[in-house]
């Protein structure tokens, strides 16, 4: 099973750039593993699926504003 993402928004916002997409991409890997469980009636804790979507809602936040704060549209 795969570690839970339980960093607190504040200690997000001090990762750098690189950290930060390796978190998002761990996160992607971890809400598939947690569909795959769901599916297969193996998953205990159903109120992880939503806890990891909001995980990659604030990572994708955070890597907007720091888009936007260097200037960037796209």
């Amino acid at each position: 099973m795969a570690k839970k993402n339980k960093a607190p928004t504040n200690e997000l916002t001090k990762l750098s750039d690189t950290e930060l997409k390796k978190h998002l991409d761990e996160s992607y890997k971890r809400l598939f593993s947690l569909n795959l469980q769901k599916e297969t009636l193996q998953l205990h804790n159903h109120r992880e699926i939503p806890r990891t979507r909001r995980t990659i809602a604030r990572l994708k936040t955070i890597a907007r504003q720091r888009e936007l704060a260097k200037g960037g549209t796209a």
